[in-house]
């Protein structure tokens, strides 16, 4: 009877046990709940990827006038070594040097603009109809064969007129949205200009254990360190282009030669859209001029497939510390997922993922130094500054 009844108790512990492991344990709810979580941050994140590419651009924007700010907070004369009126300084010098261009080229462009967009609406109409062949027949002295020839081309491309018609139509609204994120960036910029390093360090202290805050700022003066470098890179590539530019437009003669060049080298910072802009803009100053379009249709080409697959892929290599083949691989993958913000995001966004997993992947700083723990590239960086 006994042995009956520690038979029974032992198959109630048996079958109490089972019931226990069939709901889900903490460990499996806590996974879960990571899971649901990081579900849940990927959808607001999707949903709001318009703003967080603007606060994005803007970072990026801070690092590339971080260098100025540090200079004029070193050498200031009235505000040393006092970060917020650096970033006035250097805000001052740039609207400076804004103003500076603008009055020495905008009152061309702007003219040329206005009387750019009043002719379009006729522009695109001549194209859909071919009787833009007629008129530039008469004013450039083509023959009647040339001039049914173009006719000829224009009707056989006459749909993919009408499509390019339709992009410009529905191009024009969003002019308003981009001049605001153009304005917007520099204004956002000028807060994690002065108090991104309280930012950062408010967060870590905030979110991160106290046991790991020493390797999560070690991680972070890392990725600082890339973007800085991933702007320097961009510089570079800028500068490329405009010595490019240069030379070339003065070799064939175009007329406002420097300032086309000048706004080559800048508009390198926007992938895809920027040279694209650029050769457009020079291709049509060259037809109207009659300079060397041709061969500078064939020169530009050139430069692209250079400045794409050998140029950048080193520079952002040598910068950021990845193979060219990672960062065409990288470059091509954002294209695909991103469009134009990824292809400028991709190589960066490449950078910092290496940068954590390195973080991740090495011993607990504490377990190493004594003393503050910083990786050797953070020293030398320290000691560079």
């Amino acid at each position: 009877m006994a042995h009956g009844l520690l038979i029974t108790r032992a198959s109630r512990r048996v079958k109490g046990g089972c019931l226990k492991t069939a709901f889900p344990d903490r460990r499996t709810l806590n996974v879960l709940l990571t899971i649901l979580l990081v579900a849940a941050v990927s959808a607001v994140v999707y949903s709001a990827r318009s703003v967080i590419a603007i606060f994005v651009f803007a970072v990026l924007f801070a690092y590339l006038l971080n260098p100025f700010v540090k200079f004029q907070q070193r050498h200031s004369l009235l505000f040393k070594n006092l970060r917020g009126p650096a970033v006035v300084e250097a805000y001052l010098g740039f609207v400076v040097v804004i103003v500076l261009v603008g009055h020495a080229f905008a009152p061309g462009v702007a003219k040329n603009t206005v009387k750019l967009i009043d002719g379009i609406p006729v522009l695109l109409d001549g194209l859909t109809t071919g009787d833009i062949a007629t008129e530039l027949g008469d004013k450039y002295g083509w023959s009647d064969k040339q001039e049914i020839r173009f006719r000829a081309f224009l009707m056989r491309h006459r749909q993919d007129i009408d499509s390019l018609v339709g992009i410009v139509d529905r191009s024009i609204p969003h002019a308003a949205g981009v001049l605001f994120c153009m304005i917007l960036v520099p204004i956002l910029a000028i807060f994690f200009l002065r108090d991104g390093g309280d930012m950062a360090e408010g967060f870590i202290r905030m979110i991160i254990p106290v046991s790991s805050q020493p390797r999560v700022r070690a991680i972070a003066q890392e990725l600082n360190m890339v973007l800085s470098s991933y702007m320097r890179a961009q510089v570079m590539l800028c500068g490329c282009s405009l010595a490019f530019y240069s030379a070339v437009l003065l070799l064939f003669r175009f007329p406002h030669a420097i300032a086309l060049a000048a706004l080559g080298g800048l508009l390198e910072f926007i992938p895809t859209v920027g040279w694209v802009s650029t050769a457009v803009v020079i291709l049509i100053v060259g037809l109207v001029s009659h300079s060397h379009w041709g061969w500078m249709a064939a020169l530009l080409a050139a430069w692209r497939l250079t400045q794409d697959y050998v140029i950048t892929p080193r520079v952002l290599g040598r910068h950021l510390e990845i193979h060219p083949l990672v960062a065409i691989f990288a470059v091509l993958v954002g294209a695909e997922v991103g469009g134009i913000i990824g292809i400028y995001l991709a190589v960066p966004i490449t950078a910092l993922m290496l940068v954590f997993l390195r973080g991740s992947a090495a011993p607990e700083p504490s377990r190493l130094y004594d003393d503050e723990p910083q990786p050797a590239s953070s020293l030398r960086a320290a000691a560079a500054d």
